[in-house]
């Protein structure tokens, strides 16, 4: 799942490019709060990870069910500087870095891990 603190009601368009270019569908993807996920329906989750440096610093909503919460922190590409092509290769850097840490969590034996080994799993893959 998906969401931000702040949603503007449209997903970027240069966001959607990037991930169509490397095969991720986006059939569906829409702009959403984050609140959509800390109510009481909502699916339940494990670990919740802010990735908007902005975020960092926000008050996150209380999760249903007390996730795993940690921050990997990248730049907003949609305020790079440059032309067009410059914040689309801003996008897929992004893209390409959370994937990469993505990999490592996937890889990770989460349905064994405790709360604690999870968090500093998690928070190790941030270091990465």
């Amino acid at each position: 799942h998906s969401a931000g603190s702040a949603p503007s009601g449209r997903v970027n368009p240069l966001a959607l490019a990037v991930l169509e270019g490397a095969g991720v569908p986006t059939t569906g993807v829409r702009s959403k709060s984050w609140d959509e996920f800390a109510r009481p329906d909502a699916p339940r989750m494990r670990i919740v990870i802010t990735v908007c440096d902005n975020a960092a610093n926000e008050v996150c909503p209380i999760w249903p069910g007390a996730p795993v919460k940690v921050h990997w922190g990248y730049p907003d590409p949609s305020s790079a500087p440059g032309d067009e092509a410059a914040r689309r290769a801003a996008f897929d850097l992004t893209r390409q870095a959370i994937g990469y840490r993505m990999l490592q969590l996937l890889s990770l034996p989460i349905a064994s891990m405790n709360d604690e080994e999870l968090r500093d799993a998690l928070l190790e893959i941030s270091r990465s």
